[in-house]
């Protein structure tokens, strides 16, 4: 039986708050918004709202185990213990957030705002949470396993993905790196790699998907067509990743044939960047996070060592 010795709440900043930052003042915050048409009221009635979750979520923890409440700011150097259980109050996007550096411990996804965010993987109201704490704490808890990627750079750096990896250059230009998998190799031209994982394989992943058969449909509407039912989406927990390859140009110096394969832990992808600037990786979208990806990195993808554990009903 695991017993849990510390609730980590991590929280977020609103939407409201991050204008402050940006304006110093909310007068000169307000004054912008209005000044660009958009209703300042939605940013306030948002912060009202994620700060009544916040409280009540508070109001919810028992007295025992004791709890800590961090922003997300400090996940990236934050030291949470083995018996640690992770509660989230904000959106989908936190829980993923928050999956990257629990290694494995439970996370409960509480949804601050159900009127304006879908609960993919933030799954509960904060008036549940209690009742789920109190079942995870006597161990009577569904968790739901994510496989997650991750990319090993050559200087020791690592960058984890929930949904997906992006591999590629910061901006609209040619990426060019060699890519190596299966004991085969090319060198490319593209707009980039998606590595992706069975959760991401319902967003980029499969708006790449289904553009490149769209195309295909449209320009060769003669040629057989995919399947009925045909469904590029796989198993969360399934222990593989997919890669893509978008738009790889093919010419005297670079090839196009290796732009789509299922990445596991005995079939690795190795990429070698050829681009002296520009080059970078990040994960989920989050370009902030970004790693270097210039000449001489060398990056290997691949499951990463521990899953996500997400609480679920």
């Amino acid at each position: 039986m695991v017993r849990f010795n510390r609730i980590v709440v991590v929280t977020k900043r609103t939407q409201l708050q991050e204008l402050i930052d940006r304006f110093v003042t909310k007068a000169q915050a307000k004054f912008y918004i209005e000044h660009m048409g958009l209703s300042f009221a939605d940013y306030e009635q948002a912060h009202e709202t994620y700060n009544s979750a916040l409280e009540t979520l508070k109001t919810s923890l028992p007295g025992s185990p004791r709890h800590q409440i961090i922003d997300r700011a400090f996940l990236p150097t934050f030291t949470f213990d083995a018996s640690d259980i992770i509660v989230t109050l904000g959106n989908n996007g936190l829980v993923v957030n928050a999956a990257k550096y629990a290694e494995g411990r439970p996370i409960l996804g509480v949804n601050a705002d159900p009127a304006r965010e879908e609960g993919v993987v933030a799954l509960f109201e904060v008036d549940e949470a209690s009742s789920q704490l109190d079942a995870v704490l006597q161990n009577k808890i569904r968790i739901r396993q994510v496989t997650m990627a991750e990319a090993k750079m050559n200087n020791g750096e690592r960058l984890l993905g929930f949904n997906d990896i992006f591999i590629g250059h910061r901006s609209h230009v040619s990426a060019r790196y060699r890519i190596e998998f299966e004991g085969r190799y090319e060198n490319h031209s593209s707009s980039g790699i998606i590595v992706s994982t069975g959760a991401g394989s319902t967003g980029w992943m499969k708006s790449i998907v289904g553009g490149s058969l769209g195309i295909v449909k449209s320009s060769f509407p003669r040629e057989p067509t995919l399947p009925k039912g045909f469904d590029s989406r796989f198993d969360w927990s399934a222990n593989k990743l997919v890669f893509m390859v978008r738009e790889p140009w093919p010419s005297k110096s670079s090839q196009a044939e290796m732009v789509f394969g299922t990445v596991s832990k005995e079939r690795p992808l190795r990429l070698t960047s050829h681009m002296p600037e520009g080059g970078v990786i990040f994960s989920d979208g989050v370009e902030q996070d970004a790693i270097s990806f210039t000449s001489g990195a060398i990056a290997e993808i691949n499951i990463a060592d521990n899953k996500a554990n997400l609480i679920a009903h």
